[in-house]
């Protein structure tokens, strides 16, 4: 069954959910939100796309295997704990560099590990939409 108002809605909506769950990213080391949650913001997104237009074309909005999503998320996550080694601290000692840039303010690692973990969650999550719905169609 096709809605061509839910087709023509999910592409805003995907968008807008999209920029809510980047915001949910940032806003997550002090207050609720972070990269699990903002993950399966971005995911719900683009499961609310397959929904309203298939997997086809959900796949090809992507554009980018969800495997690679985990890989990305794993490496950024790994690579979260390396500039508290060098400092001399333990694993997860957080180092924050100051940008200069007003509204960017201090960036740590913290980001940078939450940062994996959303494009994790985001890509085991659109790996199992995607396989479950490749099942659904053969």
């Amino acid at each position: 069954m096709y809605s061509i108002i839910l087709a023509t809605a999910s592409k805003y909506l995907l968008l807008l959910l999209q920029m809510f769950s980047v915001f949910l990213l940032f806003r997550g080391h002090n207050e609720p939100g972070g990269g699990f949650v903002g993950g399966l913001v971005a995911a719900a997104a683009y499961a609310l796309y397959f929904i309203a237009n298939g997997i086809g074309k959900a796949e090809k909005l992507l554009a980018i295997d969800p495997f690679h999503l985990i890989s990305a998320g794993l490496l950024f996550a790994l690579s979260s704990t390396l500039p508290g080694l060098a400092s001399g601290g333990s694993v997860m000692t957080g180092i924050w560099i100051d940008t200069g840039i007003p509204l960017l303010g201090k960036v740590g690692t913290p980001l940078v590990f939450d940062t994996g973990v959303y494009f994790l969650v985001l890509g085991i999550t659109l790996k199992i939409i995607f396989s479950l719905a490749e099942e659904d169609r053969q």
